[in-house]
């Protein structure tokens, strides 16, 4: 925002704008609601969460990829890190379950991003493995599953 800018509501105060959009709602204000900006906000709530989805799993598909293909690495480290990625992606689909029905495609994404940081994070020349997911998504969320 350039300074002398004059500009109200929602691009000039985003946290006071929720808070009057609240007490409105709260109220049963609506005819002062910006319901435009309002939808457009919830919109972006729900897309956040699923970028939150897509990047822990590709987080959990990098580590899970590194974990097959850099047997001599295994460590606390990585172990750690999938578990916390298993949990935060349960919470998550715990929270949101109607993300669960687009978890296939999600997972394609993920498995994109994730196999690209494994093979950075590996130093090899080409992948190892496919472009493909090799896991499935019961497999990937499985606590005892640990690709070898």
């Amino acid at each position: 925002m350039a300074i002398g800018c004059d500009m109200s509501g929602h691009d000039a105060d985003f946290y006071g704008w929720t808070r009057e959009q609240a007490a409105a709602l709260r109220a049963g204000r609506f005819d002062t609601l910006d319901r435009e900006a309002l939808a457009e906000e919830i919109e972006s709530m729900g897309n956040r969460e699923r970028r939150e989805l897509v990047n822990r799993l590709a987080v959990l598909l990098c580590h899970l990829l590194k974990w097959q293909y850099q047997p001599e690495r295994r460590g606390s480290s990585w172990r750690s890190t999938i578990r916390e990625q298993r949990r935060q992606v349960a919470l998550i689909l715990r929270d949101n379950p109607s993300l669960r029905p687009k978890l296939p495609e999600l997972l394609a994404d993920a498995y994109e991003y994730g196999a690209e940081d494994a093979l950075e994070e590996t130093g090899f020349f080409k992948a190892p493995w496919s472009q493909q997911c090799p896991f499935g998504m019961e497999q990937v969320l499985a606590a005892d599953f640990w690709p070898v």
